[in-house]
């Protein structure tokens, strides 16, 4: 059931970004981002088996991240793709602040949530700096990668999309569950974690390429 809900995700979650870029154009896809990194820091933290791997949630959050900025590169501007990777990591820190400030409150007798909100945002805090790290580094790259490609192939979407996306998510997975989850498990998990993601990571990627293709025809449209 797993491999079905995540192609569900896939499918709702490129068509979320495509949708809202086409109702609210870039800043559209700067609200996008913002919401994709917290919720991506959140369901990172739980783990699901696929076949007989284990792997985090997020991925495809962090990945709409990169089709998010691939969008914004093609139809605007370099300038605009990296202002989205700097309004997210600003999202990210207020994230952090706020939940951590929130754990600080004495609770109510009558409080049935604390405990379970210790647990997530203290899992959370660790893996939100890691995450926040290798975002700004790996979509910077994206973005890069994206633009110089589309320099020497600009007739070519699908190359320059699948390339930069793969490669920046793959560079992201391993340093990230490294960062993330180094002395929370043991070395041959975060291993098999990164290695299961990675192949993850791949097959997302190369699914966001007609969302992307999708989001340029709308743009012909008007």
């Amino acid at each position: 059931m797993n491999i079905l809900y995540g192609f569900i995700n896939i499918v709702v979650t490129f068509s979320l970004v495509v949708l809202i870029e086409k109702l609210f154009k870039k800043e559209g896809l700067y609200v996008w981002m913002s919401i994709a990194v917290i919720l991506a820091n959140l369901t990172v933290c739980k783990m699901i088996d696929v076949f007989s791997f284990t792997t985090s949630l997020g991925n495809v959050l962090f990945a709409s991240t990169f089709l998010a900025t691939d969008i914004m590169s093609e139809k605007y501007s370099k300038k605009d793709a990296k202002k989205g990777v700097y309004i997210s990591i600003f999202s990210g820190i207020v994230f952090i602040i706020i939940t951590q400030l929130t754990l600080l409150f004495i609770p109510s007798s009558d409080d049935v949530v604390n405990e379970a909100m210790k647990t997530l945002f203290a899992v959370s805090i660790r893996t939100t700096t890691a995450s926040m790290l290798m975002f700004f580094i790996s979509n910077m790259l994206d973005i890069h990668i994206y633009n110089k490609l589309k320099e020497k192939y600009p007739n070519k979407l699908w190359l320059r999309n699948n390339i930069s996306t793969i490669l920046c998510n793959c560079i992201e997975n391993y340093f990230f569950n490294t960062l993330a989850f180094i002395g929370i498990f043991s070395i041959p998990v975060i291993i098999s974690i990164a290695t299961t993601t990675t192949v993850i990571e791949i097959v997302i990627a190369l699914c966001d390429t007609p969302f992307l293709y999708l989001s340029k025809l709308e743009k012909n449209k008007l």
